[in-house]
């Protein structure tokens, strides 16, 4: 029979032998035994991440308090920007407070004491001894000014009987000077414990004069110190004496008298010039009445209101200052025509021979110096060509 079209006949399977069944049931993809492992799929360790963001914020918060602090710190400080820039012009070194703080054990060997600081004694890294000079309180203006005006006027200065300043420090609140060690203090110490002798106190006498006269006249810019006394003259080892403390000093143009007016009285009661409390122009001649008051002082053992400086000295009048109570016995034993008032006036208890042409010259130059008319006082430089002379005032 003929047929042409395309015919299907449905078989059982088992009758094909070339047929062979592949599973359906099983994945065409083979894999080996090897496990592709993914490190999305393991859990990240939320402990480690949280005490890292612990310790993250800690520190974060530890600087925003620092920060504000060291700006209220700062806001509070009395110290203008053109303050702290000051000192940084000077030829001093500039130390930090860790450094002076470490140097002078802690502020402990205090060696002296004033109104607005305390001198502590201190030995710095390259083992030089210092006196350490720390201000007691910034808020205080008047402090600041001084501590300028010392800064600004010692970088100056350069006299073997003037204080040596070797740094400063100013950080923060903290105001410190750095000045050379005087083994023997002030003279203010030596004449109250009775310590001098004539010869040492006549080379006191002369150095003095030497730096104050260098103030006056060989600086470049008029120098008054405005606080001339003993304790602000300090003695090294061998008793040369040197003139320290400048921070109540003026630095002016030479010749401006018009300028010379200050608004405000400088010095210690007992020293100071009669200019002071007439306001008159104060000039070099305020140092040179300070001087004459010391010199007096030193001679006869009196302070400058009268009292007695020790316990074991004789009773004076107690209602003349030490200026008054010479020029009386001075001008009774020029009317009288006797010599005996220089031994009246010296202080019999300070040791060591004097020449007595020589006291009677030293007591007319400290007299001369002390006159009310500033007009009438000498110089400074006068005062020591007439001290290195023996030749008398009045012949």
């Amino acid at each position: 029979m003929g047929f042409y079209n395309s015919m299907y006949i449905k078989l059982p399977k088992t009758f094909v032998s070339s047929f062979k069944q592949k599973p359906m049931n099983k994945s065409n993809f083979h894999c080996s035994g090897a496990t592709v492992t993914r490190s999305y799929e393991n859990k990240p360790d939320n402990k480690i991440h949280r005490l890292l963001l612990i310790i993250g914020c800690v520190i974060a918060f530890i600087e925003i308090i620092c920060i504000i602090f060291f700006w209220i710190k700062t806001r509070k400080s009395p110290v203008s920007a053109d303050q702290r820039y000051s000192p940084a012009v000077t030829p001093f070194r500039k130390f930090t407070y860790r450094e002076l703080k470490k140097a002078s054990c802690n502020f402990r060997d205090e060696i002296g004491r004033g109104g607005a600081s305390v001198v502590y004694k201190g030995r710095l890294a390259d083992n030089r001894v210092a006196a350490i000079k720390k201000l007691k309180s910034m808020a205080n203006k008047q402090n600041e000014t001084e501590f300028q005006a010392e800064i600004s006027t010692t970088g100056r200065l350069n006299h073997m009987n003037l204080i040596e300043t070797w740094g400063y420090c100013a950080e923060g609140p903290h105001r410190l000077i750095v000045y050379e060690y005087m083994e023997n203090g002030s003279l203010a110490e030596k004449l109250r414990n009775g310590n001098l002798d004539w010869d040492i106190i006549f080379d006191i006498v002369k150095g003095t004069a030497k730096g104050l006269a260098y103030l006056h006249e060989e600086c470049l810019e008029w120098v008054l110190h405005c606080d001339v006394k003993p304790h602000n003259i300090l003695l090294d080892g061998d008793y040369n004496p040197k003139v320290g403390d400048f921070g109540l000093s003026k630095l002016l143009d030479r010749g401006d008298i018009m300028k010379s007016r200050f608004s405000t009285i400088r010095g210690t009661r007992g020293y100071m010039a009669p200019e002071w409390v007439f306001k008159l122009p104060i000039t070099s001649k305020v140092d040179v009445y300070s001087y004459g008051v010391v010199v007096l002082e030193m001679i006869t053992g009196r302070g400058p209101g009268g009292n007695k400086q020790r316990a074991d000295h004789e009773d004076g009048d107690p209602n003349l200052g030490v200026v008054e109570w010479v020029r009386d016995r001075v001008r009774d034993g020029d009317e009288s025509g006797s010599e005996s008032w220089v031994e009246d006036v010296v202080d019999g208890l300070i040791g060591g021979e004097f020449d007595r042409e020589m006291m009677e010259n030293l007591v007319r130059i400290a007299l001369q110096c002390v006159e009310d008319d500033m007009e009438v006082r000498p110089t400074m430089s006068w005062v020591v060509n007439r001290l290195l002379h023996s030749d008398r005032i009045y012949n």
